[in-house]
């Protein structure tokens, strides 16, 4: 499976995001410890996994501790030893999907809602004090024809290291 890791984390001088290699991790806490390595200092460190158009995972770190993880669907647990790696120890289930699109569907009545064919586990809240709520997390990853790359995209645009972003993306 390919994939692509993308640490971004805000210290005092706003956010940066480098690209992490994650071959020869061998646990959660080893991956964990590659993040914070990116900058010890960062208030929040946050790493976006996103592997073979499908599957989507994002990691938390405040001030390097208190680990939570959220991925787009259990099956990549499954599927993949970077799967099995990130969400293998995760067992709290995220919000029913079906509840977030309805909630969704109810900011947009203009979009249809669409079937969830996705399994998310993890603390789809990870992100919900920087500006995405757990039912917009949910709603992304189940948006027909959203890659994993789409969503760290709209994640960066409403979080606000787009620009930081972009900028490793295109180097």
């Amino acid at each position: 499976m390919s994939y692509v890791a993308t640490a971004v984390v805000r210290g005092k001088d706003g956010w940066a995001a480098a690209e992490l290699d994650l071959s020869g991790a061998a646990d959660v806490e080893e991956v964990a410890d590659r993040v914070r390595d990116v900058d010890p200092d960062a208030e929040v460190s946050l790493l976006f996994v996103e592997s073979d158009d499908s599957y989507f995972v994002v990691m938390r770190l405040d001030q390097g501790e208190d680990l939570r993880i959220f991925g787009s669907d259990s099956a990549f647990a499954q599927e993949s030893r970077l799967g099995n790696l990130l969400l293998g120890e995760v067992e709290e289930p995220a919000l029913e999907i079906e509840d977030a699109l309805a909630a969704a569907e109810g900011e947009d009545r203009d979009t249809p809602t669409p079937e969830p064919d996705a399994d998310p586990v993890g603390d789809a809240d990870l992100l919900a004090d920087l500006g995405v709520s757990a039912h917009h997390l949910l709603s992304l990853c189940a948006r027909d024809g959203m890659l994993p790359s789409d969503i760290t995209a709209e994640i960066a645009e409403l979080i606000g290291f787009a620009d930081e972003l972009e900028e490793l993306r295109e180097a």
